[in-house]
């Protein structure tokens, strides 16, 4: 077996939920609490039961049970795709890459929860709710291939390019929906960010911006335990989405592992919204089962026993559980979706290693609108080297 094929292998592996599951803590519910105290809202237990709430029932009664196929789907290709892309930036064709593994209820179930005319702000982890606005999962490579910005046009899928820097995009969403109010238009943005990011200044003047001018915006943040190698209780003394409440809008903390509590939520926050009833700070308390990035060594920092704790409550296995015991979903459902998701990490590979390299003055294009001097003088400086080597060649 050669190593790309030994690597392809094991991108498949840990992208395909094991069939059985470590022994979970019973769950009640709307009445489980997470670290800290505060009640999750939950409709699907760790079991893949459904339980009742009153408040949220009636965002997702219209869901049909191809719906949640879909759903699983949903959270089944874009592991696959994360997996695949992680292979990739250990065999050298990225240079980077940030995993959702473990976060794909958060995302898939928020991303579901927009419609066409929605815009959404994402950060460089969002594979998911990319995957659920109808781009490319391929074009979402090139950036960490180095060989573009972004790949794709943000205005053909009301879909933000992504953000390195962490939590300007709060300001870029609250900023667009002010727009979108002062337009008239009944549309509403969604910004994501993680725990980390809610401590920087850049997001708290959008939840301030965002109160005061009552734009329809929601921020969503998944809180993933750990902001790189800092966990949650050196960040913050209280629960997270409490913080919305000093800004004078409503917070909530949904159960991030559970598609279904994740769409019903969403759904809620966006429709307050849309109604003019100002921002909603969701957040999803999540865990990042893989590292910040294919840079990060997460074993340096935290127990492999947390980790096992929340492979208990795997998102897939949850939604898959449900599906086998409460719907007419057979066996040949799951078999055609492995060999739909290994279609996809083959062309993945395909389409990233066929990507043509930029030109090498290609950088220097685009950044300003009419050309700088100095940015012209760097171009010279640069292509002179370049010639240098060509010379030495000569």
């Amino acid at each position: 077996m050669t190593v790309d094929s030994a690597d392809s292998t094991a991108a498949a592996q840990q992208a395909r939920p094991p069939r059985k599951r470590a022994a979970a803590k019973k769950s009640s519910g709307t009445t489980e609490k997470s670290p800290g105290g505060p009640e999750l809202i939950q409709l699907l237990t760790p079991e893949g039961k459904r339980v009742k709430n009153a408040t949220y029932d009636r965002y997702v009664a219209d869901v049909t049970d191809d719906e949640l196929r879909g759903l699983y789907r949903d959270m089944v290709m874009t592991r696959r795709f994360d997996a695949e892309a992680t292979a990739l930036q250990r065999q050298g064709e990225l240079g980077l890459w940030a995993s959702l593994l473990g976060q794909e209820a958060a995302q898939i179930g928020s991303g579901r929860a927009t419609r066409e005319d929605d815009y959404v702000f994402p950060t460089y982890r969002e594979h998911g709710v990319a995957w659920c606005r109808g781009v490319d999962p391929t074009n979402l490579l090139g950036m960490f291939r180095g060989v573009n910005h972004g790949g794709w046009d943000p205005n053909s899928n009301n879909f933000h390019l992504y953000t390195i820097v962490i939590g300007s995009q709060t300001l870029h969403a609250t900023g667009y929906a002010m727009g979108v109010a002062k337009d008239g238009a009944d549309s509403a943005v969604i910004a994501y960010f993680g725990d980390g990011a809610s401590s920087q200044g850049d997001v708290l003047e959008a939840f301030n911006f965002g109160a005061v001018y009552n734009a329809p915006v929601v921020f969503f943040c998944q809180n993933n335990q750990w902001a790189i190698s800092e966990p949650t209780e050196r960040q913050m003394r209280a629960p997270l989405y409490q913080r919305a409440q000093g800004f004078g809008f409503p917070g909530v903390r949904v159960d991030g592992n559970d598609v279904l509590a994740c769409l019903a939520v969403t759904r809620w926050a966006l429709e307050r919204a849309r109604n003019g009833e100002g921002p909603t700070l969701v957040e999803a308390f999540t865990y990042r089962m893989g590292a910040h990035t294919t840079s990060d060594d997460p074993t340096k920092y935290r127990a492999d026993e947390e980790r096992q704790a929340w492979e208990a409550k795997d998102p897939i296995l949850r939604l898959r559980a449900y599906l086998e015991s409460r719907t007419d979903t057979g066996e040949e459902f799951f078999t055609d979706l492995d060999a739909e998701s290994e279609a996809l990490g083959k062309r993945v590979r395909e389409v990233v290693r066929a990507m043509p390299d930029p030109g090498h003055l290609a950088i220097f294009e685009n950044v300003y609108a009419d050309g700088h001097a100095l940015v012209d003088e760097e171009r010279a400086q640069f292509a002179a080297y370049q010639a240098s080597f060509a010379d030495g060649e000569a």
